[in-house]
């Protein structure tokens, strides 16, 4: 058998892109009985971007926290945020899933009246 690799080639398809730590940037949604868990879940974050999330305990079937942006909490409560969650994305929620939520806010005002000075 020969040996001889001067007709080797190798063929490479290379693509990279930048990431954002934590890899999400609006709502975690943590099921229940999750391999990480809400406590090392909540330390990680604390690490990768402190002061940048609030957790918030779920008392549902399927979930047992959210991790929401404090970013969006300017915007919107916690409350709200939860009750929109609970009717749209936690029936979608398997045991031991982490599921990532985009969760934009746009803020718009109509019909601003004021009196002239």
């Amino acid at each position: 058998m020969d040996n001889d690799n001067s007709n080797m080639k190798y063929s490479i398809d290379l693509s990279f892109e930048e990431i954002k730590l934590p890899p999400f940037q609006d709502i975690l949604v943590l099921g229940k009985n999750s391999p990480q868990g809400k406590i090392g879940l909540g330390k990680s974050f604390e690490l990768l971007v402190p002061n940048g999330f609030d957790i918030i305990e779920i008392n549902d079937g399927r979930v047992e926290a959210v991790f929401i942006n404090k970013k969006i909490l300017t915007k919107i409560s916690s409350d709200k945020i939860i009750d929109i969650l609970k009717s749209k994305v936690f029936q979608f929620i398997s045991e031991g899933e982490l599921v990532k939520v985009d969760f934009k806010v746009s803020i718009s005002y109509t019909n601003i009246e004021f009196e002239k000075q």
